[in-house]
């Protein structure tokens, strides 16, 4: 079983790219898609912050190690890093502030990031949160690239999906 996990800012392409892994027959899950996130306190009273629901996510790691199937996770959420040791890959996906903010401007599959105080915060986030991830990541794929090819370099930490199942996306 093997679990590829796909971080980055909000732009750089994670939903795309699973959109394409689904399509070739992986399983995939978009964590910022159900009831995988919850707004949860942060240590010492510093506030709340999107987490990942862990009883969820511990289930689904779980569930796939025991059906030996590949697993693509992406999302970005404070608490992430609770996971990495059960993550084959923590890929980074980065890209420019530019390429991020057209990207957003433009895609009508997530409102986020529409109004200026949204992209105000993928800028603040960028400069703060992107440097913290970069450590931690097994790889970085810079989605500048044409999509197939980081498709195809996500795809090639599994190998080919499982032929006689049939896949879908997990929804909480």
């Amino acid at each position: 079983m093997t679990v590829i996990f796909v971080t980055g800012m909000s732009g750089t392409g994670k939903t795309t790219a699973l959109n394409q892994l689904e399509q070739r027959g992986y399983r995939v899950v978009d964590t910022d898609v159900g009831e995988w996130i919850e707004d949860l306190p942060l240590p010492d009273d510093a506030g709340t912050e999107p987490q990942w629901r862990e009883d969820r996510i511990n289930a689904l790691i779980t569930e796939h190690e025991i059906s030996g199937e590949p697993l693509f996770i992406a999302g970005t959420v404070w608490n992430q890093d609770r996971f990495y040791p059960r993550f084959d890959e923590v890929v980074l996906f980065s890209a420019p502030l530019e390429v991020m903010l057209e990207r957003i401007a433009t895609r009508d599959t997530n409102p986020f990031g529409k109004t200026a105080e949204q992209r105000d915060q993928i800028v603040a986030d960028t400069a703060e949160v992107e440097p913290l991830l970069r450590p931690s990541a097994t790889v970085e794929i810079d989605t500048r690239k044409p999509l197939a090819e980081v498709v195809d370099q996500l795809a090639a930490f599994v190998g080919p999906p499982p032929p006689d199942k049939i896949h879908f996306r997990y929804t909480p």
